[in-house]
């Protein structure tokens, strides 16, 4: 399939703002499992994750329609990613304000659920992304 510039000008920044959310989030996660403890700034890294993964999936959703181009699996996989996403900042926002100490340290097995699911409509979307251009 070819795309014309406005498809490809979306494709690119589409792209940019979903990899800002893995790596984002990514940082929030993994940095929460290393020091084993949620901290205001791991919740502002979920935060900018999710504000990503939000604007980039409206951005796929674009090109979606204006290519013709949907993906059943992805659509429903990355509805699930970004409502699971949405929960787990809500609930750490929550654990970090109310929550006792123990509930600090074990939160992280929580986060580390959370974004393995993430990953599966990020490496779905990567696998069309290639498919449609070989």
């Amino acid at each position: 399939m070819d795309f014309n510039q406005v498809d490809i000008h979306y494709l690119i920044a589409a792209i940019c703002v979903i990899t800002g959310a893995l790596v984002f989030y990514s940082i929030g996660v993994w940095g929460e499992r290393i020091q084993k403890k949620l901290k205001f700034w791991h919740i502002s890294f979920f935060l900018l994750g999710l504000v990503c993964d939000a604007v980039g999936t409206g951005l796929m959703k674009n090109i979606a329609h204006m290519t013709g181009l949907h993906d059943e699996l992805h659509t429903v996989t990355g509805i699930i990613a970004i409502l699971l996403m949405f929960v787990h900042a809500m609930w750490a926002i929550w654990v970090y304000v109310k929550g006792s100490p123990k509930a600090k340290m074990h939160f992280n097995r929580f986060s580390i659920v959370v974004w393995c699911i993430w990953l599966i409509p990020y490496f779905i979307g990567m696998y069309l992304g290639m498919s449609i251009h070989h």
